[in-house]
């Protein structure tokens, strides 16, 4: 974790504070550059002459001078704690400053005898180490340039901070491996505050790595949820709304994945389908953050998806005297084959046969009046549900159509669903629809009129409330049940 051996062997030990620092091969400014340093660089001191301090550079293997103005000297020992502590806590808040802060976090550690260590100094490396992260992930840097960026995340390096990294929409994803907020967790006299970022900071949706098997993936929601169920109701009972609301954000999605992880190997999942609903209906919208708006939208994309889950399965032998229905039947190993029956067709000579390796939820299934037109929700991954649109041709032929949640990469960082919301009746036939996503980082909610046959949008809106056909034709189980209507 913090690797404070590094600075064991440091009798005096010099912090670089400020970036692009030169440690040179005699004391003036004209003496050729040996190297550049960064803040939070650590130095062994060795004298002083002319201005400058005689350094050695344990990192880099070198030797030289640098000006003492650039650096902050310390002892590291018992005495110099209280003071580390102190620049740690007024830098640990400072955005830029993470490899300095987190320089001083390490002198902290190496001075404090061990039984005033509490859970503060590795609160404060965990949260500079993930602000470090997310802002090396982040496309527009304006915060640090570049080469500072990469200089500040191989310094930290050398203290033991480690990251995970893979790859996301072209991009590469940085991220903190969380150990610091293992030890926040593991300690007994964490304050709620500390244990609630310590949660977060483990719990990340865009951390998980994408080359996760299925059960891989599954087993680590599993310990994700144990982690955000480790706070005590006491503890969270202290804790400003707003910071509530990040926890009840974060159970929703990682219980919206649980769900569709449990359906998918035909596990019970409406226990878990039915937490992700109550954890967002608990998120009171008026307390939400500014800066939890976006995550507040992901969540409720992530439950939709997943909704299904908590609805009670299909009972009952459908009536396919009356009308062709739908049935699904096991396919291939980790298939689902969907089959559409009457009473001239069964399971062996069927209507209309399509299989797919996602998550058919056929309690969602719904047909017209006239019986030509059935829709019904499948969800292939954890974060994209579509509607697939079965309907009677004029030749007497039966037809499927999957509609996306929108025209994005459901493999990448694009999320959504689309379902089904009522049905015009007339001469006219409409289909309703509702569709949230977030595709390219853009998120969108609307709902839409789609005209039958060709599902071609005739008129959408942000809001129900002003297409004309939701007055009068929304579903009411739609209504009841969806969550695009918070």
């Amino acid at each position: 974790m913090i690797a404070t051996t590094t600075l064991a062997a440091l009798a005096s030990l010099a912090i670089v504070t400020q970036d692009a620092t030169s440690l040179r091969a005699s004391p003036a400014d004209s003496a050729p550059a040996q190297a550049q340093l960064w803040q939070g660089n650590a130095l062994e001191v060795r004298g002083e002459r002319l201005g400058y301090l005689q350094v050695w550079d344990h990192q880099r293997e070198r030797g030289g001078y640098v000006k003492a103005g650039q650096v902050r000297v310390t002892e590291a020992r018992e005495a110099d704690a209280p003071e580390l502590l102190a620049i740690l806590r007024f830098v640990k808040d400072s955005p830029g400053s993470e490899a300095l802060g987190i320089a001083y976090a390490a002198a902290y550690l190496k001075a404090a005898p061990a039984r005033e260590i509490g859970p503060e100094a590795f609160d404060a490396i965990g949260t500079m180490a993930e602000r470090l992260a997310r802002r090396a992930s982040g496309r527009n840097n304006t915060v640090t340039p570049s080469m500072a960026l990469s200089a500040h995340l191989d310094g930290v390096g050398a203290y033991g901070v480690r990251w995970t990294s893979f790859e996301r929409e072209g991009a590469v994803q940085l991220c903190y491996d969380g150990e610091a907020f293992r030890r926040v967790l593991a300690m007994a006299q964490a304050t709620p505050e500390q244990q609630a970022r310590a949660v977060l900071g483990l719990t990340r949706h865009d951390c998980l790595d994408p080359t996760l098997k299925p059960a891989e993936r599954e087993a680590h929601d599993r310990w994700r949820a144990e982690v955000l169920d480790k706070m005590s109701p006491a503890a969270q009972a202290v804790l400003p709304e707003w910071t509530l609301n990040k926890l009840r954000l974060r159970r929703a999605g990682v219980w919206a994945s649980l769900a569709f992880a449990q359906a998918r190997s035909s596990e019970g999942a409406q226990a878990a389908g039915q937490r992700a609903l109550d954890e967002l209906a608990g998120v009171r919208a008026g307390e939400l953050i500014e800066e939890d708006q976006a995550e507040y939208n992901d969540a409720a994309i992530r439950v939709g998806a997943s909704r299904w889950a908590a609805a009670p399965a299909p009972t009952g032998t459908p009536d396919i005297a009356r009308r062709p229905t739908l049935i699904q039947q096991a396919g291939e190993p980790g298939e689902t084959c969907l089959l559409l029956v009457d009473a001239q067709h069964d399971a062996r000579q069927p209507l209309l046969r399509r299989c797919t390796w996602g998550v058919v939820w056929l309690n969602s299934a719904s047909t017209d009046p006239g019986g030509s037109l059935l829709t019904v929700a499948v969800q292939p991954l954890a974060t994209w549900r579509e509607l697939w649109v079965i309907r009677l041709q004029a030749d007497r032929t039966w037809t499927l159509e999957v509609l996306p949640p929108a025209p994005g990469n459901p493999l990448g960082a694009d999320m959504g669903y689309v379902e089904y919301a009522g049905y015009v009746t007339g001469a006219d036939p409409r289909l309703l629809l509702a569709r949230e996503s977030r595709t390219e980082g853009r998120w969108s909610r609307r709902f839409e009129v789609a005209r039958l046959p060709t599902l071609t949008t005739d008129k959408f809106a942000s809001t129900p409330q002003i297409l004309a056909a939701f007055q009068r034709f929304q579903d009411a189980g739609w209504k009841r049940g969806t969550v695009s209507l918070r």
